[in-house]
């Protein structure tokens, strides 16, 4: 079998190449643009929710380990479905209205 090396000077090999790297940028962009959804739901990282709740990722890991905050472990990766953290968000809300503090 031949190895053909591709060289800088043959322009529509260049174009391929190029091409190539702007796809490679755009899926990357297109990853950390949108959620992740599994079965018609969406599931938040580590770092979203940790950013959302305004929670460090150690607090976080504490809450799942006393089974505070339901999360799914998937390959390696945790997970939390938003659905379940809106839920849980709803259902610890302590009433508090704005008015009350003018």
């Amino acid at each position: 079998m031949r190895n053909n090396i591709v060289q800088g000077s043959d322009s529509s090999e260049a174009e391929v190449f190029d091409l190539i790297k702007r796809i490679e940028k755009g899926l990357e962009k297109f990853g950390t643009n949108h959620r992740l959804i599994l079965g018609g739901e969406s599931y938040l990282t580590d770092k979203e929710i940790s950013e959302r709740l305004k929670v460090h990722r150690r607090t976080l890991q504490e809450y799942r380990s006393s089974g505070k905050l339901p999360y799914y472990m998937i390959c390696g990766k945790v997970l939390y479905r938003e659905s379940e953290i809106e839920k849980l968000l709803q259902d610890s809300y302590n009433g508090t209205d704005d008015k009350a503090l003018l």
